[in-house]
C-alpha cells in the first residue's frame, strides 16, 4: 500500500513538472515577443529607407529600438541590434533614408539571431 502511494505521488510530481516546464520557459523568454516586434519594425524601417522615406523609416526604427530595449533576453546579437537601431534613429533624424536602411538591415540580421 505504501509503495502504491509513493508511486502515485511520484507520478503526480512528474506530471506536474512536465506541465510546469513550458510555462516556466515562457516566463524566462518573455522578451522574445519584444525581439520579434523589433525585427518586424526594423524590416519596415529598412523598406521605407530603401524607398527614400526617411520619416517613415525613422518611426519604425524608433519602435524597433523601444521593443529591442524592452526585451529581457541577454544576448550579444541583441546588443548589436540595439546599436544598429540607435544609428538608424540618428540617421533618420538627419533625413538619411539610405543610412537608416543599412542600419535597419544590420539590426534585422542580428536580432534574427537572438534565441
Amino acid at each position: 500500500m505504501t509503495n502504491n502511494f509513493r508511486r502515485s505521488a511520484l507520478v503526480v510530481i512528474a506530471i506536474g513538472a512536465l506541465v510546469g516546464v513550458p510555462s516556466l520557459s515562457g516566463q524566462a523568454f518573455a522578451g522574445d515577443k519584444h525581439v520579434s516586434e523589433a525585427v518586424e519594425h526594423a524590416k519596415e524601417a529598412a523598406s521605407h529607407g530603401k524607398q527614400g522615406h526617411a520619416d517613415a523609416a525613422l518611426k519604425h526604427a524608433e519602435e524597433a529600438l523601444k521593443h529591442a530595449q524592452a526585451s529581457s533576453v541577454k544576448n550579444p546579437h541583441l546588443d548589436e541590434g540595439v546599436k544598429h537601431l540607435k544609428e538608424a534613429v540618428e540617421h533618420g533624424k538627419a533625413g538619411h533614408a539610405d543610412a537608416v536602411a543599412q542600419h535597419a538591415d544590420g539590426a534585422v540580421m542580428h536580432l534574427s539571431e537572438v534565441k
